[in-house]
């Protein structure tokens, strides 16, 4: 039988309900937005982000790690090391999101890190296997391993290629693979357990990706990514919910909506244009604390209905400082967070990772 029917076969038999949950937020923000000068607070004391989010139910943190990025020491090695070693510490598991840039790698730009940008395809294949290893070798070696690996962030165009729409599968194929068998290498060596994601931005290109990467020879990876944002996606969460079946009947993988927000107020702190808000939200889901709340509450409820096995929030913790960015002062992401825009109070979202959905986390 081919992989990926064999593999679908092996998750139809495994009931989703039996599979654990995870809960939890992006928090790669975090050590800069406290060097800026953000203080946190859950319930009117101090507290930390990592805390507040085990504190509310959640079990994994999800952190974002740039290859050499020139313009910033935040999200390179150092920083993500610290940040992995405040949420293992919390007690949350930690899901690595290797970008494989010097920048922000997403949905509509997969450039190559300075270093490789001239390489050949196959020096290209051979320095990101190099780097995904080497990196889970260190994390290794400083007791900071994590128990999930990204390889790539919305990975919708050609890996490590130009600002283009048309994948050449055969290099695609071959980078991606590189990655994979890299953490593979890496967890036999070390016999550290570890699960692979791939992750793709917005729901509605999952089907067609995955067909053209199984096609290509893409079949050793456990978890299928999504980032799902009303304002860029065609789909509500009926089709969300549609899309994470056919996903997980199709290709035998757990199913993540790993990235996700919804802004909790249009007021704002800063002179940086708010990404979301009004404009974006959903009809059943006023831009409010609790709009915000029952967004997040039933999106997990369809996707676990769906057989889905994750919810990661994004940004959580990007709240408005007196910190420059290339795009301004503060944050562009204040008013979607998790924490009052004014005292950067814990907001009642957070509650939706201690709900229980049926499911053992």
């Amino acid at each position: 039988m081919p992989l990926p029917l064999l593999a679908a076969a092996l998750v139809a038999a495994t009931p989703a309900n039996s599979e654990p949950l995870y809960l939890g937020a992006d928090l790669s923000f975090t050590n800069e937005m406290e060097d800026c000068g953000a203080r946190f607070t859950d319930h009117g004391k101090p507290s930390d982000p990592f805390k507040v989010m085990k504190a509310h139910g959640g079990n994994i943190m999800r952190v974002r790690l740039w290859n050499n990025p020139d313009w910033t020491h935040y999200s390179a090695y150092d920083d993500v090391l610290k940040t992995i070693t405040r949420a293992h510490a919390a007690g949350l598991k930690v899901l690595l999101d290797f970008h494989y840039s010097d920048d922000w790698a997403d949905g509509e730009k997969q450039l190559a890190p300075a270093a490789w940008a001239k390489l050949s395809t196959p020096e290209q294949v051979a320095a990101l296997h190099d780097f995904t290893r080497q990196t889970l070798d260190r994390l290794h070696a400083a007791g900071q391993w994590p128990e999930f690996v990204q390889v790539g962030n919305e990975t919708n165009l050609e890996m490590l290629g130009p600002k283009t729409g048309k994948i050449d599968w055969v290099r695609n194929a071959a980078l991606i693979n590189a990655g994979v068998s890299a953490v593979r290498e890496a967890s036999k060596a070390h016999q550290a357990p570890v699960q692979v994601m791939l992750h793709i931005a917005q729901p509605e290109n999952i089907l067609p990706w995955f067909d053209d990467a199984t096609a290509a020879g893409v079949l050793d990876y456990d978890i299928i990514g999504i980032s799902y944002y009303s304002k860029w996606s065609k789909l509500d969460l009926d089709g969300l919910a549609k899309v994470i079946t056919a996903a997980r009947q199709r290709y035998g993988a757990q199913v993540w909506v790993v990235e996700t927000a919804y802004a909790f107020t249009n007021e704002a702190m800063d002179n940086t244009t708010n990404l979301l808000g009004s404009d974006s939200a959903l009809p059943a889901y006023p831009v409010s604390k609790k709009g915000q709340q029952r967004y997040l509450e039933d999106l997990t409820k369809t996707v676990v209905a769906s057989g889905g096995s994750g919810v990661v929030y994004w940004a959580p913790d990007w709240v408005s400082t007196a910190c420059k960015t290339r795009w301004g002062t503060g944050s562009s992401w204040e008013n979607a967070g998790l924490f009052d825009v004014r005292r950067h109070e814990a907001l009642p979202a957070w509650d939706f990772m201690a709900k229980d959905y049926g499911r053992p986390r």
